[in-house]
């Protein structure tokens, strides 16, 4: 009899004789994998294959090691979590709900992945990032520091998200893009490439970030807009160029979209550049 500390008190269990570690009746646990002294596996839980349970790490519900999977330190999988393959889950991690962690996988430190997450290939979660909803993170892609990626967002290939970022909706962060600072992330939009999205930007509905492209500060990317190529967009755009000032003015002399009040975002645009613009042309006329 053993007392897993779940609250069912002392329950039939037996000592693994691969590593002595405690194991309920109910759990199943195959001679090959080993179960170190302090770790628990409890539940309906299973450790198959060469999987290694050890530290304080405890396996438990319905979750499911196997393979050569590693799962030690402070861990903890619970649930119907899978962990499998060759991926390790450490340190204080929680991996529930129905998330799977596979391949060569590494998900360490505070992070957590539940829901119906999937972490795989040789992606690392650490941090206090969490990974939830159905969000897949694959490839060698990095989601670190306090990082939240949710919904049906899917960060792949060499990407990294970290900071307070956070990628949702059907989002995509791929090729070598990085996601930093407090940047959101969201709707069908994609960064991709090497561009880079930090501070407290937000990229949402269909909009694209790539190539080289940056855009930070309190920038916004919205709608079915692209920023691509060399581009950079930053602050809250505080100044423009005497070439944009020159444009603005034509279009406000030739655009109908003053008249007609086609979108009212596009009106208080105009009406912020129109601002800078003359406030330009004051300092240095327009020739």
């Amino acid at each position: 009899m053993f007392d897993f500390q779940d609250g069912n008190g002392k329950v039939p269990a037996h000592q693994h004789p691969n590593g002595g570690g405690w194991v309920a009746d109910t759990a199943s646990v195959e001679e090959s994998a080993y179960v170190g002294e302090n770790a628990r596996v409890f539940g309906d839980a299973r450790v198959d294959g060469n999987a290694r349970v050890d530290g304080n790490a405890w396996v438990y519900g319905d979750a499911r090691v196997d393979g050569n999977a590693r799962v030690f330190g402070n861990a903890w999988v619970y649930g119907n979590a899978r962990v499998d393959g060759n991926a390790w889950v450490y340190g204080d991690t929680w991996v529930d709900g129905n998330a799977r962690v596979f391949g060569n996988a590494w998900v360490y430190g505070d992070a957590w992945v539940y829901g119906d997450a999937r972490v795989f290939g040789k992606a690392w979660v650490f941090g206090d990032a969490l990974v939830s909803g159905d969000a897949r993170i694959g490839g060698e892609a990095l989601v670190s520091g306090n990082a939240q990626i949710y919904g049906n967002a899917r960060i792949c290939e060499d990407a990294e998200v970290g900071g307070d970022a956070r990628v949702s909706g059907k989002a995509w962060v791929y090729g070598y893009a990085l996601v930093s600072g407090d940047a959101r992330v969201c709707g069908d939009a994609r960064v991709c490439g090497d561009a880079e999205v930090c501070g407290d930007v937000r990229v949402s509905g269909d909009a694209g970030v790539c190539g080289d492209a940056g855009v930070c500060g309190d920038a916004g990317v919205c709608g079915d807009a692209g920023v691509c190529g060399d581009a950079g967009v930053c602050g809250s755009n505080e100044g423009i160029t005497r070439e944009r000032a020159l444009e603005i003015i034509l279009e406000l002399a030739n655009d109908n979209r003053i008249n007609d009040k086609e979108g009212e975002a596009d009106l208080i645009t105009l009406i912020e550049e129109q601002d800078q613009a003359f406030n330009l042309i004051e300092k240095e006329p327009l020739k």
